[in-house]
């Protein structure tokens, strides 16, 4: 929490300090009106002194109402920090959700990153205006209490000082175990968000193949076992008011018991005992209050090192970022320029496009998912690559794109390894074209414009028009301020691949990406889009598909086998020398077409 606090609390410290100023004095003004009270018994009431009691009066309304004005600043600092900070937070949260690098992405889960930005940051956020509003009211008030109740007794306020331990290990037993339970019950409602996100977004296979009971029973289980969690928590919590309030109670017989007798040897005055047992209930009431404060800080605690998770994993991977391009900058300016015995020349290197030198990579798992993969592909050049499912298409691209770092090996990108672009430099030069085609909600041209926010409608056109888009998108009404649902579920699922292509081709980058992007194009207008885009003098593609027809006319082929290079070179140079390319062309191209 502290972590949390120290990010996210600086720009809000002047008004943290009034409302903890506006506190206080209602505070002050608390522990006075016992004293003032005491005072109207002895001097106005057991004396008939009318004008005593209506002076005293005076200033207990006086009283209240400077505390009330005390509390209403209060509150309003504690409500603009608690939303600002809850604002900040999320932004932060989101802002390092979304630069997280893949493998921290997959580490963490969609699930429970939206469990964090929503859930978690809402308790931190209800943990932050408490402790503006009622952290320092009721420690002060049960600490003054007391001490003013010792004033008034020296011998009825060590009643106070016997109980005030005893609370003290109450507290330490429920939160050295609660803050356990809270981390679970946060644990397990990520796992009910994952389940329900499940359903929802598979929600038509799931009624094609009949599962509505075996999905519905799931996200029971979740939801039973995130109750279950919740509520040995909530039981566990549940011990503190009746702990804190059986032993004030106690303390409160004692301090009763003792001061009857302390009238009736006239050592304290009427007054001066109900002034003890008024300090007696605001020291009842401030411990009840605390407990409570307990279970919310404990489950605040807890809601924000998941939060700070997220965001030292974004730190953290930025600060790795930073080191890796300043050693490799260090590097290069004090080694020796001669190249490594593999690596291309510098001065073919410059005018590749792409170079990927002896690369491997894994995943984690026990095979890599690529393994010595070396090509070099000239500037304006197409390189298709094709292999059978889990062959490493897919993770070739997301190295391109630098979505992942090669374990060995290096990929260069127009000349310079991924490594020492800048990745916003690198991601407006090299566009990708995801598997699954994904849409925002807004418009068309919302969604087009993601690459380049500047561009013109002219622009717009042109890229859809390479994409074969521009038919479907003239023939809706609103054309390019057609709406787009979430997800782009208004469109078909080849509509949708071709407004990603066609997003992807705005602002003209220099080495386009296709990663089985056309798998939903029937074969006409995929090859019209083929066509198109080799007509791209300035951008170099790769295209990755698993048909035979995506790829043949490429300048280079790659072929992959479970991560491994099985053949590279051209469509007639792989029919005569690798058997694989050849098997893959008889599978889906008749006799004559294969030559």
């Amino acid at each position: 929490m502290r972590g949390f606090l120290k990010r996210f609390m600086a720009p809000y410290r002047v008004r943290v300090a009034i409302g903890i100023l506006a506190k206080g004095v209602e505070v002050v003004f608390d522990l006075m009106t016992p004293v003032i009270v005491a005072q109207m018994i002895d001097l106005g009431v057991a004396t008939h002194d009318v004008s005593a009691v209506l002076s005293r009066g005076a200033l207990l309304v006086g009283l209240a109402l400077v505390g009330y004005a005390s509390t209403l600043v209060c509150q309003k600092m504690a409500s603009i920090v608690a939303q600002g900070v809850g604002t900040d937070a999320r932004g932060a949260l989101f802002r390092a959700a979304l630069s997280l690098p893949a493998r921290e992405a997959d580490r963490f889960g969609a699930p429970t990153l939206v469990t964090r930005l929503t859930s978690d940051v809402n308790q931190v956020q209800i943990a932050v205006a408490l402790t503006i509003r009622q952290l320092l009211r009721w420690p002060l008030l049960a600490v003054g209490s007391m001490a003013a109740a010792c004033l008034i007794d020296l011998r009825l306020g060590c009643v106070f000082l016997v109980c005030t331990p005893v609370i003290a290990l109450v507290f330490w037993f429920v939160m050295s175990r609660a803050v356990p339970f809270y981390r679970v019950a946060q644990s397990r409602l990520d796992d009910v968000s994952r389940v329900c996100r499940e359903a929802l977004e598979g929600a038509r296979p799931i009624r094609a193949f009949g599962r509505e009971r075996h999905e519905s029973e799931r996200f029971r289980a979740a939801s039973d076992r995130q109750a279950a969690t919740t509520i040995g928590v909530g039981r566990l919590s549940a011990l503190l008011n009746p702990a804190t309030i059986l032993v004030m109670n106690l303390g409160a017989v004692a301090i009763l018991w003792s001061g009857a007798g302390a009238v009736d040897a006239g050592r304290l005055t009427q007054g001066q005992v109900v002034a003890f047992v008024s300090y007696m209930t605001q020291t009842l009431l401030s411990i009840v209050y605390l407990a409570n404060l307990v279970v919310v800080f404990t489950r605040g605690a807890a809601s924000a090192q998941r939060v700070c998770e997220v965001l030292d994993a974004a730190d953290a991977a930025n600060a790795a970022e930073k080191s890796l391009r300043l050693s490799r900058a260090t590097s290069a300016t004090h080694e020796p320029t001669s190249a490594a015995p593999h690596a291309p020349a510098p001065s073919a290197l410059a005018s590749c496009a792409l170079a990927l030198d002896d690369v491997t990579f894994s995943f984690g798992g026990e095979s890599p998912a690529l393994s010595h993969v070396s090509l070099s592909l000239a500037a304006g050049a197409t390189l298709g690559v094709i292999g059978g499912t889990g062959s490493g298409k897919s993770t070739l691209v997301q190295l391109v794109s630098r979505l992942f770092d090669p374990d060995e090996g290096t990929v260069s990108v127009l000349g310079r390894d991924v490594r020492d672009w800048d990745l916003s430099d690198l991601r407006r030069r090299v566009s990708v074209v995801p598997q699954q085609a994904s849409l925002a909600s807004g418009t068309i041209r919302s969604n087009l414009l993601w690459r380049d926010a500047d561009a013109t409608d002219d622009e717009l056109w042109h890229a859809l028009e390479l994409a074969q888009a521009a038919d479907f998108v003239r023939a809706r009404p609103a054309g390019l301020d057609e709406p787009v649902a979430a997800g782009g579920r208004n469109f078909s699922g080849g509509q949708r691949q071709r407004l990603t292509i066609a997003r992807a081709l705005v602002g003209d980058p220099e080495l386009l990406l296709l990663d089985d992007s056309a798998s939903a194009l029937d074969f006409a207008t995929d090859a019209a889009l083929r066509r198109a885009l080799g007509s791209l003098a300035n951008t170099t593609c790769v295209i990755v598909s698993q048909r035979v027809s995506a790829v043949r006319a490429a300048d280079l082929v790659l072929v992959l086998d479970h991560g491994r290079m099985a053949g590279l070179g051209t469509h007639d140079e792989l029919l005569r020398d690798c058997g694989l390319y050849r098997e893959i062309c008889d599978s889906q191209l008749a006799r004559g077409e294969v030559a």
